[in-house]
C-alpha cells in the first residue's frame, strides 16, 4: 500500500480527496487573533474575504512538523508501506520543509515533493500521482508523475491590488508600489514556485480577457493541440470566474476532451494573499 499525502492549499475537493484516498493536511488561517484550520468553520474563503473588506488583519502559517508526522503514522499503521507527500511551492510557504522533518522521523519511507506550483495546480498534480499509484506504481513512479504534471503546468492570476502579496511578502515592495502608483491590474504568473509580475492592463475588463488569452496561450504553446485540465479559482468574483471558465471551455473544447473546467473559490489561506477579486488560472498539461 502507498498513501498519498497533501496539503490544503492543493484546492481538492473534500469528496474527491476521499474518492481517491488522498490524506490532506490543513495549513492555518489567522483572522484577528484567532487562528482556524483551512476551510474549517471561521478558517473559510468569505471568511477571509469579509476580514480582508474589513481590514481586519489576517495571516497564514504551515503546519508543523508533528501535524504531518502524525498523518504518516496514521498510513503506516494503516498499512502503507510507502508515502508520497505532495506540496505547494517551498518558495511560498514553509509547508515541504515541515514535510521534510517529519519524514525523517516516520517509520516507512517518505518522498517529499517540493511543486513549485500553488493551488489546483499542486492539486492537478496531486491527481496525476493518484493514478500512477491506482495503476500500481510505486513511490518513485508516482514521484516522478506529480513533478512531470507539476512542471507542465501554468499558473496565472489577475489581482485587483498587489496589496495583498506584498504584505505577506510573496512579491517584491516595488512592484506593488509601481503598480498601485499607475492603478493597473495586474497579471501575475508562478515561475520557479515564485509570483512574479507577467502584464499589467489599464482596467479589470482587459485584464481578464487578457488572462483568458494566456491561458489558452499556454495551452497550446508548443503548437500542438495537447490534453489539458483547466482550474478557474476565484475569491469573492463568482462572476468573472464564471466568464472566464465559460470561455476556456468553449476556445479549448477539443483539447479537454469533454471535461469541463474546475470552477471553485480560492482556499483561505491562499485567498489571504491575494485578496477579494482575485480570478487564478491553472491549464495543465496532460503529457502522457
Amino acid at each position: 500500500m502507498l498513501g498519498l499525502v497533501t496539503d490544503s492549499t492543493a484546492s481538492l475537493s473534500a469528496t474527491t480527496a476521499a474518492d481517491l484516498g488522498i490524506e490532506v493536511v490543513p495549513l492555518q488561517v489567522a483572522i484577528g487573533s484567532t487562528t482556524y484550520p483551512e476551510n474549517a468553520p471561521g478558517g473559510t474563503p468569505d471568511a477571509i474575504a469579509e476580514a480582508m473588506r474589513a481590514k481586519v488583519p489576517v495571516s497564514t502559517s504551515r503546519p508543523s512538523p508533528e501535524v504531518l508526522l502524525a498523518t504518516y503514522d496514521r498510513l503506516a499503521a494503516a498499512g502503507a508501506e510507502q508515502i508520497v507527500s505532495v506540496h505547494l511551492s517551498s518558495q511560498m510557504s514553509g509547508t515541504y520543509e515541515s514535510a521534510q522533518v517529519a519524514a525523517r522521523r516516520c517509520s516507512v519511507p517518505v518522498t517529499t515533493l517540493d511543486t513549485l506550483q500553488v493551488g489546483m495546480s499542486t492539486g492537478f498534480a496531486v491527481l496525476a500521482g493518484a493514478r500512477v499509484r491506482d495503476a500500481g506504481g510505486d513511490a518513485d513512479a508516482v514521484a516522478a508523475a506529480v513533478r512531470s504534471r507539476a512542471a507542465s503546468t501554468t499558473s496565472l492570476f489577475y489581482v485587483d491590488t498587489l496589496e495583498h502579496l506584498r504584505r505577506g511578502g510573496r512579491i517584491g515592495a516595488a512592484s506593488a508600489l509601481l503598480g498601485s502608483a499607475l492603478s493597473v491590474k495586474p497579471i501575475l504568473r508562478v515561475e520557479h514556485g515564485l509570483v512574479c509580475p507577467l502584464e499589467r492592463q489599464r482596467t479589470s475588463t482587459r485584464a481578464l480577457a487578457r488572462l483568458e488569452e494566456l491561458a489558452v496561450e499556454a495551452a497550446g504553446e508548443d503548437g500542438t493541440e495537447t490534453p489539458v485540465d483547466v482550474a478557474v479559482f476565484h475569491l469573492a468574483a463568482h462572476e468573472r470566474a464564471s466568464e472566464v471558465a465559460g470561455a476556456l471551455a468553449a476556445r479549448l473544447s477539443d483539447q479537454l476532451e469533454g471535461r469541463t473546467p474546475v470552477l471553485g473559490e480560492l482556499g483561505a489561506v491562499l485567498g489571504a494573499h491575494v485578496g477579494p477579486g482575485t480570478v487564478a488560472v491553472s491549464v495543465s498539461r496532460r503529457l502522457g
